[in-house]
């Protein structure tokens, strides 16, 4: 049995959910990145210890995660991506066939960090690997969000549609006003801020140098 969650969970930025509640998107999002996590984390050989130390996520979390308990953060599910060395989606993969997909907005599985001032919505189904990732991006006026360093060779291309937005590229800060674009490389910790009195919304589409996980 896994420990129960304590205020350093909570200071993490997880959500406990009540297994008994109907499932909603959130929830199914939750067991979806479980079900993924222990996959991986077994075929890699890891124990929970061993993936803890690999990514800085304590063990206890990643039990919770793995149990479809933990509404799992977006900075969380990128340290354990960057330890598993597979990308963002493999995660929150659900293994879905192919053809056309509608993707209802009343229906999108979104993840949130930071108490929901920093959520990102997949505008791809989560079907398996990719190389290519595209994401709408929501930032509340005054946050910054960090993220940390992807994979070598992965590049996003950001456009803001709405507000504005104060990157740091891991070198250099850039302002940027509805309607800009920037193309940077993504292998070293960077930053997201909102300088302004607006939500920012932000188009992203992120390439992985090759299809890993």
């Amino acid at each position: 049995m896994y420990p129960e969650p304590t205020d350093s969970t909570k200071a993490e930025g997880l959500d406990i959910e009540n297994p008994e509640v109907a499932k909603d998107p959130a929830a199914e999002l939750a067991a979806i990145v479980g079900r993924n996590l222990r996959r991986l984390r077994t075929r890699q050989g890891h124990s929970l210890e061993r993936l803890a130390k690999l990514s800085g996520v304590s063990r206890g979390m990643l039990g919770q995660i793995e149990l479809g308990r933990s509404a799992p953060t977006i900075g969380l599910l990128w340290k354990i991506a960057t330890a598993l060395d597979v990308t963002f989606a493999t995660l929150t993969a659900s293994g879905a066939g192919g053809g056309t997909c509608v993707l209802r907005r009343d229906e999108a599985k979104i993840l949130s960090s930071s108490l929901g001032r920093f959520t990102s919505r997949a505008l791809f189904p989560f079907d398996g690997e990719r190389r290519i990732e595209f994401y709408e991006l929501r930032i509340a006026p005054g946050h910054t969000e960090g993220a940390p360093a992807h994979a070598p060779g992965t590049i996003e291309n950001l456009t803001v549609s709405a507000g504005r937005l104060d990157l740091f590229d891991g070198e250099e800060s850039h302002l940027l006003e509805t309607g800009d674009a920037i193309l940077f490389e993504a292998g070293r910790p960077h930053r997201y801020r909102n300088p302004g009195e607006q939500e920012t919304v932000v188009y992203l589409v992120m390439t992985y140098d090759e299809a890993i996980g």
